[in-house]
């Protein structure tokens, strides 16, 4: 909360998007009463994005630089030790992030259903699957550059991953690739728990959990103290 980047991504730029989604036409995704749940899923996936991927791998390089994990390496924390209190942490703020997004489309007026529980299980597997990929881009990188390539995915990822634009308005080849991206599939998944109201398909399921595994397999094996 104290550092000013990490408060833009985690609560300020989510929640701007969801009023600027929902009580303005400068960006209209669609209208009548879907107009809420659909905002909020798109928030939802902006907001794991930047705290689970982009937030989590600025902080961990520049972690890297200041010293600090080569400080952990001296103690008995181990590799894998650190990398799940990195994800179980990163789980924590996605948390606080998406519970801020959700009392503000609360005011404006969503109404969950039944069938929007299962955007929890959908957050934490995004999550888990964001969380590998920052860790693994933090152990590839020095910081400066790791700062520079997680906000370029981060733009890229919204705009042309089946995020802001849904997959299916993308041209061609391109909406075939972003529903095989994890920011795709964690829209598809949120949109059909909160607009539909119904249980995910399994395809947006099985492609967030191939890029976790991916992602943790290529962050346990590039992870470096210093």
């Amino acid at each position: 909360m104290r550092n000013g980047e990490q408060l833009l991504l985690t609560l300020v730029i989510p929640i701007g998007l969801l009023l600027g989604l929902t009580l303005t036409d400068v960006i209209v995704q669609v209208a009548g009463p879907v107009r809420i749940p659909r905002a909020l899923a798109t928030v939802l996936t902006v907001s794991v994005i930047s705290t689970a991927f982009t937030s989590l791998a600025i902080a961990t390089g520049f972690e890297r630089r200041s010293g600090a994990l080569r400080f952990l390496g001296t103690t008995p924390l181990s590799r894998g030790e650190l990398l799940g209190g990195k994800l179980l942490a990163t789980a924590a703020v996605t948390s606080i992030s998406a519970a801020a997004v959700v009392v503000v489309a609360l005011a404006i007026g969503w109404r969950p259903t039944p069938g929007s529980a299962w955007a929890i299980p959908v957050l934490l597997l995004g999550a888990a699957a964001f969380a590998s990929w920052g860790m693994a881009l933090a152990g590839l990188l020095r910081a400066e550059a790791v700062l520079a390539v997680a906000n370029g995915v981060f733009l890229v990822l919204i705009m042309f991953g089946g995020v802001v634009i849904p997959a299916a308005s993308l041209p061609g080849p391109l909406g075939a690739l972003a529903t095989l991206l994890p920011s795709g599939a964690l829209a598809d998944a949120l949109d059909a728990a909160l607009v539909q109201g119904s249980v995910p398909a399994p395809l947006p399921i099985v492609v967030l959990l191939v890029w976790l595994v991916g992602g943790a397999t290529l962050a346990a094996r590039t992870f470096r103290w210093s």
